[in-house]
């Protein structure tokens, strides 16, 4: 739904602000969309996304509106009336973060494809079956059936664990002391039987204590035999601990629990960490970045050291439990640091959590299930805008960090952290909406709305690191000196692609080892191809010999004049129909219907160029992702974290999903498909710079009658309606295909049966069309999807309306 739309619109880059684009800004229901008609460019901003709207000092051209962006994004609008830029500035207020949690994008979010079930990815993921794989319940551990209801802890999950000699005396009373009552519970156990348990502070103030909480932490450490004491750990700086004993909170006296040892490890707050972030980003955009300018306020930001000071605490916890030392964890609530903190140590100790399903059951546990306040702490929704801060960005950039140093232990790459960073902003699945599982619960979020883990399941193959070695299984233990603690570009920096854009090192390996996969394909089909003629031939000569002694036995028969000469070229030719039968069944002269009776030398001559075209058309070099800027037929804008397939040969770009094909182009055709497909768009360019329609010119021979039949049987009367809305659907496509299929059988069956080839027809009866038959089957794979792929060029044409998105 377009709700309306400015013409003459500078939007300003800051690298090149003296040559603003002049375009139309569009607002719909779901994003704000700026179209440059000169360049052919769109640029789409989603609602949700929007951190911050903010009104500038007017200027002699305008009233200029900037727009900060979750993703890091920052643009500037200006807008020609002031009443205009007002407009927009009260209409994005009120879009960008909705009053009620039931008004997110996630409940009205469809897919486009029907490919992506609305329950796919809510059941992947169990507690209960991530914990067996932990080997718990055991004779240490058991399940607490207290929370049933969430009467014990309602922002815990209905299922924890806890030590089995605790009673329920003990859990009640250790829950009324901690805060939000979120008592010691189990996050991880190491096969050392070391274990990880979190919880939040006590409500000790200056000199309670709570008999209970003693006991639950002592029957805590008595799971572990192999270790006479263990670790707490608060992740607060002690004079923050200190402080909220004036609050009637604060830490454990470690006069009252024995068999402990205290730690403070000094994380800051979220206050603290909001700022700091916001300090990043305006160092990020400076107008003219200098090197001191640049380094100097990074520092003064404190972000690096902040995410130093999470990765030491990390790391001192996995080295406690790696050497066989238990350890609780607490900050204030437990669900901000204590996340952190605890999920990162898993990370360093265990391998499953460094593949792509293990990490996404890792943000299951320690995230979801357990109670991070995602709504709060990302801004969903209009609320305390204190409560905002990074602290799931933070986890993202301590993986990262860690996978700087040890890129081979993990199955993931970059994008695969992006992806889930700009989700769990974008409010597009219902995944990481509410603040903790009986929120979720509570909404309906898995009958109402689609999953991230669904989404991404269907797109792995854009995630897989190419460097990870499963077999390195070993504990991580990072360097965590500062010069090997990084600036996260590919992060804070991500849409800088105006000076000096960079391509990931993933990207070009991936792209190196699919472009050796294709040529190892094309290698084997080429290869089954030319046994197949080999069998044909060597087949043929062998029933030739026999073929032509019979035939001149029956012309001395019938003549007495004497023996008659046969053309044996000709009659070479004929005979091959036989053999064709037996060839294999890749054979792309091989159907039903053909005979070389009517061929020539030169249609023969013709057969053989199209072959060695369909040799040529492998893609022997593929372009730089410098190379490529936008979608040539829909111009949305490649970055560093979109993948492309490049063919210099072709010279049109494949394997992102965007406007103009809506499905990824590489999953839709096979490799003869694509080849076809490219010849078919340049001949529709140059049609189309000719003036003249390519498709409605050709109805003077079999193949375009061909195309046009098979298109009857492909189109779908809502098709094109459909393209507008959602492009087309490749389950449909697999079923028009094979109903394509069908027909062709169905119509070809009765000239199968009635050329049953003889001697006598061999020399006396006319085929009719057999190169042109052979023809139709060669190119049989373009002509699957012609209809589809015609329809898809005329309605997406960027010449024609540009985005689909604002039509709807």
């Amino acid at each position: 739904m377009l709700l309306f739309q400015i013409e003459n619109v500078r939007m300003i880059d800051r690298y090149n602000s003296k040559n603003p684009t002049v375009g139309v800004l569009y607002l719909t229901a779901t994003h704000l969309i700026f179209v440059d008609p000169d360049a052919n460019k769109e640029t789409w901003v989603l609602y949700m996304h929007i951190a911050n709207v903010e009104k500038l000092p007017l200027s002699t051209t305008g009233s200029p509106l900037l727009i900060r962006c979750k993703t890091f994004l920052s643009i500037t609008f200006v807008i020609p009336r002031e009443r205009e830029c007002h407009d927009v500035y009260t209409t994005l207020t009120k879009l960008y973060q909705p009053v009620h949690i039931k008004s997110l994008y996630c409940f009205q979010y469809t897919t486009a494809a029907k490919e992506l079930p609305k329950a796919a990815g809510w059941d992947y993921f169990k507690l209960e079956h991530e914990f067996k794989r932990m080997r718990v319940p055991n004779d240490q551990w058991s399940a607490c059936a207290l929370n049933q209801n969430y009467e014990l802890c309602d922002t815990y999950p209905q299922q924890i664990y806890v030590p089995a000699d605790a009673n329920t005396q003990i859990l009640l009373g250790s829950s009324r002391f901690r805060s939000k009552g979120r008592l010691p519970a189990l996050t991880y156990l190491h096969s050392n039987k070391a274990s990880i348990c979190r919880c939040s502070q006590p409500l000790s103030g200056f000199s309670a204590r709570c008999l209970e909480d003693e006991q639950m932490l002592e029957t805590i450490r008595k799971t572990n035999p192999n270790c006479n004491f263990m670790y707490v750990v608060d992740t607060r700086p002690r004079i923050n601990a200190m402080a909220n004993r004036a609050a009637g909170k604060g830490y454990e006296n470690e006069a009252n629990y024995e068999n402990i040892k205290f730690q403070f490890l000094g994380i800051e707050n979220i206050h603290t960490m909001r700022a700091s972030l916001q300090k990043v980003i305006e160092c990020c955009e400076q107008k003219s970045p200098t090197m001191s300018g640049f380094l100097s306020a990074l520092e003064s930001s404190g972000w690096l050291k902040h995410i130093r000071s999470i990765l030491d605490t990390s790391c001192f916890i996995a080295n406690a439990v790696d050497k066989g030392i238990s350890v609780v964890v607490h900050c204030s609530d437990g669900w901000d640091r204590t996340a952190q903190v605890c999920s990162l140590a898993a990370l360093m100790l265990d391998p499953y959590y460094r593949t792509i399903k293990g990490f996404q059951a890792l943000i299951e546990k320690d995230w979801l299930a357990f109670g991070h306040k995602f709504s709060d702490r990302c801004g969903h929704i209009q609320n305390d805008p204190k409560e905002v801060s990074p602290v799931f960005t933070q986890l993202l950039e301590c993986t990262w960090q860690l996978m700087q140093q040890r890129n081979d232990a993990f199955e993931f790459n970059e994008r695969f952290l992006l992806i889930l960073h700009d989700h769990v902003m974008s409010c597009q699945y219902g995944t990481f909406v509410g603040n903790c599982e009986k929120d979720r619960l509570d909404l309906r979020l898995a009958e109402k709305t689609f999953s991230l883990w669904g989404y991404m399941s269907n797109h792995l193959n854009e995630y897989i690191n190419p460097l990870y070695r499963p077999e390195m299984d070993e504990t991580i233990k990072p360097n965590l000196a500062p010069q090997n603690i990084k600036f996260w570009r590919g992060m804070y920096s991500r849409f800088e692609s105006g000076i000096h854009p960079r391509e990931p090192l993933e990207d070009l390996l991936i792209a190196s080892k699919d472009h050796c996969t294709s040529l190892e394909d094309h290698v084997q089909h080429l290869t089954k191809r030319i046994n197949s003629f080999k069998n044909m031939l060597s087949k043929s000569a062998k029933r030739l010999q026999g073929g032509s002694a019979a035939l001149q036995s029956r012309y001395n028969a019938d003549n007495a004049r004497g023996p008659i000469e046969v053309n044996d070229n000709r009659y070479n030719y004929d005979r091959k129909l036989s053999e064709l039968s037996a060839a294999d069944d890749d054979h792309p002269l091989k159907t039903s219907d053909f005979s070389f009776s009517n061929l020539s030398i030169s249609e023969y001559n013709n057969e053989v160029e199209k072959v060695n075209d369909d040799i040529n058309s492998v893609a022997v070099e593929w372009k730089s992702l410098r190379s490529v800027v936008n979608c040539p037929t829909c111009s949305i804008p490649f970055d560093q974290i979109t993948k492309k397939i490049s063919f210099v040969l072709a010279l049109t770009v494949f394997g992102t999903v965007c406007s103009c094909y809506a499905v990824d182009c590489m999953d839709l055709w096979d490799e003869e498909s694509i080849a076809e497909m490219i010849e078919d768009d340049r001949r529709y360019e140059e049609a189309i710079r000719a003036g003249h329609d390519p498709y409605g010119d050709e109805d003077d021979d079999e193949e375009h009658a061909y195309s046009n039949e098979e298109e009857e049987i492909l189109a779908d009367p809502n098709e094109e309606h459909q393209d507008h809305e959602h492009g087309p659907r490749q389950g449909s496509n697999v079923q028009h295909a094979a109903e394509a299929e069908k027909h062709r059988h169905q119509r070809d069956a009765p000239a199968a049966l009635e050329l049953q080839p003889g001697a006598d027809q061999l020399l006396n009866e006319e085929e009719p069309s057999d190169l042109e038959a052979a023809e139709t089957h060669l190119f049989r794979p373009v002509f699957r999807y012609k209809s589809q792929y015609t329809e898809r060029r005329r309605v997406r044409t960027p010449n024609g309306g540009g985005g689909g998105g604002i039509q709807s």
